[in-house]
């Protein structure tokens, strides 16, 4: 079962390398087009732009996966919702509404 994974992997990376490559090409004709006229900034070449869209993803988009920090609070904070029963819910919603103000009670699911 795992050597179908790495199969899989392998038939995937061409097509990142080719999402890769031609994002490096967008920036580079995009900041070639734009930032000469309208800051008077020199035209860049491919391996530049390749460079610049890295340091933007660091400096601006962080290095996390799928899932980020954010995403893995909610999915853990929704398992533990779902596991309170009610009498906790309230004492937890108690003790936010002086950090954040009034909570809202999440939306019932319909039981089958």
């Amino acid at each position: 079962m795992k050597g179908h994974r790495w199969v899989r992997m392998l038939m995937f990376l061409p097509l990142v390398l080719l999402f890769v490559a031609l994002f490096g090409l967008v920036v580079m004709a995009l900041w070639n087009w734009l930032m000469p006229s309208l800051f008077g900034l020199k035209a860049i070449g491919y391996w530049q732009a390749l460079g610049l869209t890295v340091l933007c993803r660091i400096l601006f988009g962080g290095c996390r996966g799928a899932m980020g920090r954010h995403d893995r609070w909610r999915f853990r904070m929704k398992e533990r919702w779902e596991a309170m029963t009610p009498e906790e819910r309230e004492r937890f919603r108690q003790g936010f509404r002086g950090y954040c103000g009034p909570v809202a009670a999440p939306e019932a699911k319909p039981t089958e």
